[in-house]
């Protein structure tokens, strides 16, 4: 049987009660990502130059630190990684998550947030962060809140 994990970052909440209800839908742990140092609405404010996540997206290689604890994945054999879209893709943190945890030969679904941004380039910037042996699917963009019994359709559609 496999065990399956909803690993999400949230900087406004809206990804945050997606993903307990997806966990929920689908009887699975959650894991909250959470930076360090948190965002604020000035950090989030996407039209200001100097932005904190305006400032992290340019530069591919930003990396924001995540709360250091104990958390593995090693018992998990799929992974639902939830996050917002920003600039047409993951926030970096997202990167900083799957860098820092073994991840081979898991199965990483993503779902994402997006007030209207598609995916983009997301899965192909997230692949470069994770062993070769690890499979990304591109999941689903949730533009409005699913009901967990749409989430539950979902999953089980893909796993």
């Amino acid at each position: 049987m496999t065990k399956n994990l909803v690993a999400y970052f949230s900087a406004s909440g809206i990804t945050k009660a997606v993903a307990q209800d997806l966990a929920d839908a689908i009887s699975a742990d959650s894991y909250e990502i959470k930076p360090k140092v948190p965002y604020t609405n000035a950090d989030l404010n996407w039209m200001d130059k100097n932005a904190r996540s305006t400032i992290e997206m340019k530069d591919y290689n930003s990396r924001p630190e995540m709360i250091d604890d104990d958390f593995s994945v090693s018992d998990y054999d799929t992974i639902f990684l939830g996050f917002p879209i920003w600039w047409y893709i993951a926030p970096t943190i997202i990167n900083t998550f799957l860098e820092k945890h073994n991840l081979e030969n898991k199965k990483i679904i993503l779902f994402a947030t997006s007030g209207g941004s598609g995916f983009g380039k997301t899965v192909e910037n997230l692949k470069k962060s994770v062993a070769d042996s690890a499979q990304i699917i591109q999941g689903n963009l949730f533009n409005n809140h699913p009901t967990k019994l749409e989430l539950k359709k979902w999953a089980d559609s893909v796993l």
